[in-house]
């Protein structure tokens, strides 16, 4: 019944995958406000834009993730979502966040799918079993239980869960490859549509009796989300006709990275493992949870899980880290992503964050972060995080790429192998030829 249950929602969504990306539409410009009042401003990626000098620290900012939520409901959990509708700046950007919290004892976030994104997720508090369902005619289901500090991979389309198999709460959180990933609950959507499904479509799709299928659930909320999913797949049928934001869109359920050529397709890459060779492991990364060492020049230290920790991230366009600051002064130095838009989530400590427009305007957009701030940095934009506090701080972050690059900008201007002429950057920062030639004899390390 089960496996019924399965291929008759993956026939759905096998329809709709010919129309739609793995991510949102590519950003052509640093960023894209959202913003309801039309004037003045410009249809891009099915959201108006602020005009960008309007463009503030609030626009990339939510605050309240650190707050524990209510979980009494039937299923036992609640998802807390951080995306456009709570980050206007997150528009065009092809990422965003959720907090999941689940009460003990069974709490459940029922099987689902998102249409629209991958999931990366780590747990900070709790016991989780976790799983997803391959689609046809495989149907294999691929499970894990995972503990504090352990991150799990659930690739775009698949039906997945996550349910608490401890006596305590849980608590995750997760990055999603899309500013507007979707959410398709199994159960609701199959019994619980208004008008509701065809009975004999059911009974004869799910083999079962006629009246059991009475138990279904006619919500109008629920017709509400669908015809909003339907709305968001037209938009994005439309504008993933012209670029990706993040990483090519997978054209299978996974392609997991490996080294071996043997029996492997080269695609997007990375040779891909047989899938029906791929198991948990290749979706999973432990350790998060584990304070690292900072004591070095910037006094911070990214601890990154891409493509090259879980190789089952290959071709699924989003990678997670952990960042430790030390205190008094602990820096994440002026960077840039090349691949990828950065939402982090501080989890302790205080940080004095921004970022950089483009040129000509060169405009520093800055925001002091407490635990369970959100704040965005723009694809390929310059930005940073200081711990402007006397105790140690920790951030998580999603980045809307398997592999988004770093490019420590001190480390790439006055550290390359060989260094770039003096005069050149004697001209360019104007400034003396003596400082440029010191600068450059510097040990250039990086918190990587």
């Amino acid at each position: 019944m089960k496996t019924a249950h399965f291929i008759l929602v993956f026939c759905l969504l096998a329809l709709a995958s010919p129309f739609a990306y793995a991510s949102d539409p590519s950003p052509l410009q640093d960023f894209c406000v959202a913003i309801n009042d039309p004037k003045d401003a410009v249809f891009v990626n099915g959201k108006f834009c602020k005009d960008p000098k309007l463009a503030k620290a609030q626009d990339f900012y939510y605050s309240g993730l650190n707050i524990p939520r209510n979980t009494s409901n039937p299923v036992g959990s609640t998802v807390t979502p951080v995306n456009v509708a709570q980050i206007p700046g997150l528009n065009t950007l092809g990422i965003s966040l959720v907090r999941i919290d689940y009460a003990p004892n069974g709490g459940l976030n029922p099987p689902h799918t998102h249409p629209r994104a991958t999931e990366i997720l780590v747990v900070v508090e709790g016991t989780l079993y976790v799983g997803f369902v391959t689609s046809n005619t495989d149907n294999r289901l691929i499970t894990k239980v995972l503990y504090p500090g352990d991150v799990f991979v659930f690739p775009i389309g698949l039906i997945h869960f996550q349910f608490n198999v401890g006596k305590t709460n849980a608590v995750a959180f997760a990055a999603l490859s899309s500013q507007n990933p979707g959410v398709i609950t199994v159960a609701n959507a199959v019994f619980g549509s208004n008008p509701p499904s065809n009975t004999d479509v059911l009974v004869k799709a799910f083999q079962l009796d006629k009246n059991v299928h009475t138990f279904r659930a006619c919500t109008s909320i629920m017709m509400k989300r669908l015809q909003l999913f339907v709305a968001a797949f037209a938009i994005l049928a439309f504008s993933s006709l012209l670029a990706s934001a993040s990483d090519p869109s997978p054209l299978q359920d996974f392609c997991v990275a490996v080294n071996d050529t043997k029996n492997g397709v080269f695609v997007n890459g990375k040779f891909c493992k047989d899938p029906k060779l791929a198991n948990a492991e290749d979706f999973f990364y432990s350790g998060l949870n584990i304070p690292r060492n900072t004591s070095n020049p910037v006094g911070s230290t990214v601890t990154p899980v891409n493509v090259a920790q879980i190789p089952g991230l290959n071709t699924l366009g989003i990678s997670l880290v952990r960042i430790d600051y030390a205190p008094y002064g602990g820096l994440n130095p002026p960077h840039t992503h090349p691949r990828a838009t950065e939402i982090l989530v501080v989890l302790e400590g205080t940080l004095y964050v921004g970022f950089v427009t483009s040129n000509t305007d060169n405009r520093l957009i800055t925001k002091v972060l407490n635990p369970g701030d959100v704040f965005v940095f723009p694809v390929g934009l310059i930005h940073f995080q200081f711990n402007i506090g006397n105790t140690k701080a920790v951030a998580f972050a999603g980045l809307s790429s398997q592999n988004p690059g770093v490019i420590t900008i001190a480390n790439a201007v006055f550290g390359p192998n060989p260094p770039i002429n003096p005069d050149v950057l004697t001209k360019a920062f104007q400034l003396d030829k003596n400082i440029v030639t010191y600068l450059q004899s510097k040990f250039w390390s990086d918190n990587n």
